[in-house]
């Protein structure tokens, strides 16, 4: 028994040699759960700060003043403007300059000082509808605390001001219509990042790389031929995605499918440019397996899927422009809850597109040296 023990002992020893021996296996032991335990600590959290919101005040006393310096205060919100008139709503909702917009009607301090009730309309941006479930409930407990500093003052029973809340695009707030057409491209970019990422590493473990240089094909032919099968794959899972959530969940629909179509493929192009990076950094798809896992978990938590860009550091938010996934779930959200036409998608689909052009040109290149 105790030579068996040391048998056991010996060999784990070897084992742990083996594995701390080899300069490219530490980093990956060691960099990946820190870094991502830093993310998970920053981004993974359901806690609001900074909310974009915009003041529609046609009231405009005392009391409403009072009202949104409460909101300005809190800690939570953050004015991103103050709108003239009903028809900026749509705009400041739409552009995503404002999760809630806070409408306060004519007559609210006529209202409060008679001890009539004095109604706050919130409307508030549905396509995230736990985001937005979660800045209601804040609102909520701004105008709660009005209420108690406005009982105090003037002394009344009742409750001064009653809270009205209304989403636009998804009215009931349910999850599953945020949830489901976002899983396009989230179930897709782990897919595809594995699929291409494996694509040239595949080639070099088994030996045939050497044999793929002196083929006829040109760096760039390679390139292509290595990219175009995994977004094949990549498309026919997004429709079968797009299939499900409408025949099965039965969400509607508002946009047009050739808009969402072009959305999904510039999204893969720049997905598959990603990729094929990875393929051309590594030697072995044990690492283009793990440089998967380490770039997949990032870029989901960055995607502002769940939790809100606003709501994270700085950094961490200048870092998610360069996340495909962040500029497909946009497109997903917009195009199939809010019917958004492809002449208003060119804020996401210019940074996909260039991203695909610079990882793509980095494959080539990288490719090329190793040609050399």
């Amino acid at each position: 028994m105790f030579e068996a023990l040391l048998r056991i002992m010996a060999l784990t020893r070897k084992e742990l040699l083996a594995i701390l021996k080899d300069p490219r296996a530490r980093p990956v032991l060691f960099v990946p759960p820190a870094l991502q335990c830093l993310i998970f600590g920053y981004v993974a959290t359901f806690d609001l700060n900074g909310v974009p919101y915009a003041a529609l005040d046609r009231d405009r006393t005392a009391a409403s003043y009072e009202l949104l310096a409460a909101l300005d205060g809190s800690g939570v919100f953050q004015r991103s403007g103050n709108l003239a008139g009903a028809a900026e709503v749509k705009t400041a909702i739409d552009e995503r300059r404002a999760l809630v917009v806070i409408q306060i009607d004519e007559g609210f301090e006529r209202n409060l000082r008679s001890g009539m009730p004095a109604e706050v309309q919130v409307i508030a941006d549905g396509r995230n509808s736990n985001t937005a479930g979660i800045a209601l409930n804040y609102v909520n407990t701004v105008v709660d605390a009005f209420n108690a500093l406005w009982r105090t003052d003037h002394g009344q029973g009742g409750p001064p001001a009653r809270v009205s809340t209304r989403a636009w695009y998804n009215a009931n707030l349910e999850t599953r219509w945020n949830i489901v057409p976002s899983l396009i491209g989230t179930l897709t970019l782990g897919e595809m990042l594995l699929l291409t990422a494996m694509a040239i590493a595949r080639e070099k473990e088994q030996g045939t790389f050497d044999q793929l240089l002196v083929t006829p094909f040109r760096p760039p032919e390679i390139m292509v031929g290595k990219a175009l099968p995994s977004m094949l794959v990549g498309l026919a899972q997004s429709m079968v995605i797009l299939l499900v959530a409408q025949l099965w969940f039965r969400i509607p629909f508002a946009g047009s499918f050739v808009t969402l179509l072009a959305g999904v493929c510039m999204f893969l192009l720049a997905t598959v440019g990603v990729g094929l990076f990875i393929s051309s950094l590594v030697a072995t798809m044990q690492q283009a397996l793990l440089a998967t896992f380490v770039t997949v978990m990032p870029f989901t938590l960055l995607s502002g899927l769940l939790t809100p860009l606003s709501s994270m550091p700085k950094p961490l938010q200048d870092f998610s422009y360069i996340n495909p996934l962040r500029y497909m779930i946009d497109i997903a959200q917009r195009v199939y809850l809010e019917g958004t036409g492809l002449d208003r998608l060119a804020y996401d689909l210019w940074p996909l597109a260039l991203i695909a052009v610079i990882t793509l040109s980095a494959s080539t290149l990288m490719f090329r040296y190793r040609v050399g």
